[in-house]
């Protein structure tokens, strides 16, 4: 993460991933760069190309919302990338208050005996889990870091039938979740981007915060599993999501699960 030119560098990666066609740009032709020029997209944006260059450098890091909101329709960007834009030019936001698990929510975790849970926190750090959920994964001890695990833990892998996609949505979630003015997620991102496939999915600024879906397991000794995971912020310490695995009813899923501790 280029931690001194966040804005910029995300402008810049969106630029060159949109194509001319895509918002009624004339090709032309022979293009020197992939995606838009700067020309364009301060026309479509509706800003001077001067502008667009000071923050694409950084010497601008703080645009009104207007220009943001502005530039967020001329690269056509989702409403969780928009919001990742806004976030990027806006204050560091202040440091979470809580860091801890109380102890209600840790009761919360045991008392979903027959469901693997676990509570995270942006910087995607494992701060609780029950004892179903280690025993799903060792990537869910407390004390890891899920982004860690599934791109330098070779036994990732295996675990995930769906790793591509399981990796891109990782890094996607990493970029919406996690504060990018943390020094822990700067350290984090300095690290794996000594991995290939990490490096190649953070240049590309994709931004999916973690959402309810299926996700499928190959476990070891009880074998394959596909569990609908719902994500929920715990109150009072937003910082903080708690994460739940659930198999439907009757399901081979389901006795899979009840096998596993």
């Amino acid at each position: 993460m280029a931690a001194d030119n966040l804005l910029g560098d995300f402008l810049k990666a969106w630029r060159g991933r949109v194509a001319p066609g895509d918002v009624s740009v004339p090709a032309g032709g022979r293009r020197r760069v992939a995606g838009l020029r700067r020309e364009e997209l301060a026309r479509l944006a509706g800003i001077s190309e001067p502008y667009l260059v000071r923050l694409e450098q950084g010497v601008d890091r703080h645009p009104s919302p207007q220009v943001l909101s502005s530039l967020a329709r001329a690269l056509k960007l989702d409403a969780d990338t928009s919001a990742h834009l806004h976030a990027l030019a806006g204050p560091a936001p202040v440091p979470p208050s809580r860091t801890g698990v109380s102890a209600d929510i840790h009761r919360l975790l045991d008392a979903w005996q027959d469901r693997p849970a676990y509570v995270r926190d942006r910087c995607f750090d494992v701060l609780a889990a029950n004892k179903r959920a280690r025993a799903l994964a060792s990537l869910y001890e407390p004390g890891s870091n899920l982004v860690r695990s599934v791109f330098l833990d070779p036994a990732s892998r295996r675990l995930f039938p769906d790793w591509t996609e399981v990796a891109a949505q990782t890094a996607a979630a990493l970029r919406a979740e996690a504060d990018p003015h943390d020094p822990r997620t700067v350290r984090l991102v300095a690290e794996l981007e000594g991995d290939e496939e990490f490096r190649r999915l953070w240049a590309r600024h994709e931004t999916r915060p973690a959402r309810d879906e299926l996700k499928r397991f190959a476990h070891p000794v009880v074998g394959s599993l596909a569990l609908r995971r719902q994500a929920l912020t715990v109150g009072g310490a937003e910082q903080q999501v708690i994460i739940v695995y659930q198999a439907p009813d009757g399901s081979p899923s389901e006795a899979a699960l009840a096998r596993l501790v």
